[in-house]
């Protein structure tokens, strides 16, 4: 296995696991880490609260117990708010990384709203509360020996292109490469990784059918809807150049995780095998361009 292969890891939004309230069917952590373990992942990502224990301790031997290392988690939180000071709930968070010796923080500039469908519109005294609060976390993290990360996300304060350009100039926190938030929200993510490669902290790959995006885009359909109806393929099957992402990545010198996410909802207990299958098809697509660096 090459040294990018080693570096592969999960996360429990690809088993439907998610935050957003009533987003579909629930797998249980054992069975999840389970089979990530199965299918040969290196190590996972959080998942939203009460995926794992809260306890940190009891968290980190979780994780132990089922063979995988933590990479760390996505935490949304409210930055652009003046009166809200996100630094006790990134505090808080960080407790649980460093105690299961996760090493990055997954930013994500929450709206205050539950779900992914809508999102204010920033003033100038908003974009400036966000972006400095993005420095302070981030060096608030690396005091606890975190990597920070933001993340930019459909239906967050962080989604589209101006809003990653203001990002990049306004604030020296790096980026979470999300190749599918990216280009649902207007982003070219190869373009992305070429154009700012040493900003790019951490990955979350994913591949997107493309004429679910623009539906998205055009307002058409809802981030939601589109996920339900399958806008997530996995990694080889959908209109995403990852083979040109990685090998700009890996050219650079880039040594962090590659976490695979196909965001999925589930509307009951799979019957089959379930969400895994695409999971292993994605671990298979991404060990062989691996394979074709080497």
């Amino acid at each position: 296995m090459t040294e990018l292969a080693a570096r592969i890891a999960g996360a429990p939004i690809s088993w439907g696991v998610c935050e957003v309230p009533g987003w579909g069917w629930q797998y249980d952590a054992e069975t999840v880490l389970a089979e990530m373990r199965a299918v040969g992942l290196a190590a996972t990502e959080f998942g939203p609260d009460g995926f794992l224990p809260d306890d940190p301790s009891d968290k980190s031997k979780t994780l132990a117990d089922a063979g995988l290392r933590a990479v760390g988690g996505f935490v949304p939180v409210v930055l652009h708010d003046p009166s809200h000071d996100p630094a006790p709930e990134v505090a808080a968070a960080l407790e649980g990384f460093v105690a299961a010796g996760a090493g990055t923080l997954v930013l994500a500039a929450a709206t205050g709203q539950d779900g992914y469908d809508d999102r204010p519109v920033l003033d100038i005294a908003g974009w400036n509360t966000l972006l400095a609060n993005l420095d302070k976390l981030s060096a608030l993290a690396a005091s606890r020996g975190v990597l920070a990360t933001l993340h930019p996300h459909v239906g967050t304060m962080v989604e589209n292109a101006a809003d990653v350009a203001q990002v990049l100039q306004g604030s020296s926190i790096g980026l979470t490469l999300d190749t599918g938030h990216l280009l649902i929200g207007g982003v070219d993510p190869v373009a992305l990784a070429v154009d700012h490669t040493a900003r790019i902290r951490h990955t979350h790959l994913k591949d997107v059918d493309a004429a679910w995006a623009k539906r998205v885009q055009s307002g058409e359909v809802t981030y939601t809807d589109a996920v339900r109806g399958g806008m997530y393929r996995p990694l080889g099957a959908g209109d995403i150049d990852i083979a040109t992402i990685v090998g700009t990545l890996e050219k650079s010198g880039y040594d962090g995780w590659y976490v695979l996410e196909q965001d999925t909802i589930l509307l009951d207990r799979p019957a089959d095998e379930g969400p895994v299958v695409d999971v292993r098809a994605s671990i298979a697509h991404l060990r062989s361009i691996a394979a074709g660096l080497a």
